[in-house]
């Protein structure tokens, strides 16, 4: 028999991790390595226990689900992360992916589901949300103008062209400074500009940042 998964949750709220546990301990392949609450937490565990796959919520205190997995896939890259959240817009499916995410479920997919791509994951092979699937290939046959910018991205450069200051940004996102820094810098190159007012300026006129009228 195979060795176990080695699964680590992390999601902010405890009912629903106590739900995920209960349904991945009826199966023989798991084994629950850990639980987190914040990205923050996701990052230290992930460290500590090495887990084969992290089952990653988005939106979470403290750090966000995505620049946990940035962060934990690049000190971890033999980690999968498999997305498992209730968000499905499909910026938040392309950031997640384009983040390093192996697959992306939704919380109400069938156990079954849930079972398959834990252990597709764990091979490092896609597992996608049959919708979530055909959405992103919708968003790829007819992509936007701001589908090449990650929600992070989009983030940012709105807080940009309101005004604030890298740490300004850094603390609303709760990101470091340095991932802001880095954010800017894929900005500008996809914008091909070299600082943030041309950013901003090229960005409304591709119709990517809207100013809001007050």
């Amino acid at each position: 028999m195979p060795e176990p998964i080695r699964i680590l949750i992390v999601d902010d709220h405890p009912v629903v991790r106590a739900g995920i546990q209960g349904m991945l301990a009826k199966h023989e392949q798991f084994n629950i390595v850990g639980e987190a609450e914040n990205g923050e937490q996701a990052i230290q565990l992930a460290g500590e226990r090495l887990p084969d796959v992290i089952l990653m919520d988005l939106r979470m205190p403290v750090m966000d689900g995505l620049e946990a997995m940035i962060q934990i896939r690049q000190t971890h890259p033999d980690i999968q992360v498999l997305i498992l959240t209730t968000y499905d817009s499909d910026t938040d499916i392309v950031a997640a992916i384009n983040a390093g995410a192996v697959g992306y479920l939704l919380k109400d997919a069938p156990r079954e589901e849930l079972y398959l791509a834990i252990q597709a994951a764990a091979q490092g092979k896609t597992a996608l949300n049959p919708g979530v699937a055909s959405r992103l290939m919708e968003r790829i046959r007819n992509p936007s103008p701001e589908s090449r910018f990650s929600q992070r991205e989009l983030d940012i450069l709105e807080r940009v062209s309101e005004g604030h200051t890298n740490k300004d940004i850094a603390k609303q996102l709760f990101i470091s400074e340095a991932t802001v820094k880095t954010h800017l810098l894929h900005i500008f190159a996809k914008l091909d500009v070299s600082d943030r007012a041309a950013a901003v300026r090229v960005a409304i006129e591709r119709g990517i940042l809207y100013i809001k009228r007050h």
